[in-house]
């Protein structure tokens, strides 16, 4: 079954050498997920889209986040599926 969420993640995500967004876009590409991440004041945004396996692989790594970032929060919103994006963006 194909998801969406609408992910807000809430910590130390944007640091010197860490590039946060890169990082999980190669996830998602990994996983072949679909949707967008972009830096927000105090964390990050995203829009997940695809398999829920898949989906699932991608929020656990947000919940972990990259070495040197501290993970405070993370807000899922599920949303209804569109099927509009055709890879992962960063903006």
């Amino acid at each position: 079954m194909r998801i969406r969420l609408h992910v807000i993640i809430k910590g130390e995500l944007d640091l010197p050498g860490v590039p946060y967004r890169r990082i999980m876009r190669e996830v998602a590409q990994r996983n072949n997920v679909n949707g967008w991440v972009r830096l927000i004041p105090g964390g990050a945004e995203a829009v997940l889209e695809g398999e829920e396996r898949d989906v699932d692989a991608v929020l656990r790594w947000a919940y972990a986040g990259p070495q040197g970032t501290k993970v405070r929060e993370v807000i899922v919103q599920r949303e209804q599926y569109r099927g509009e994006f055709k890879d992962f963006a960063i903006l």
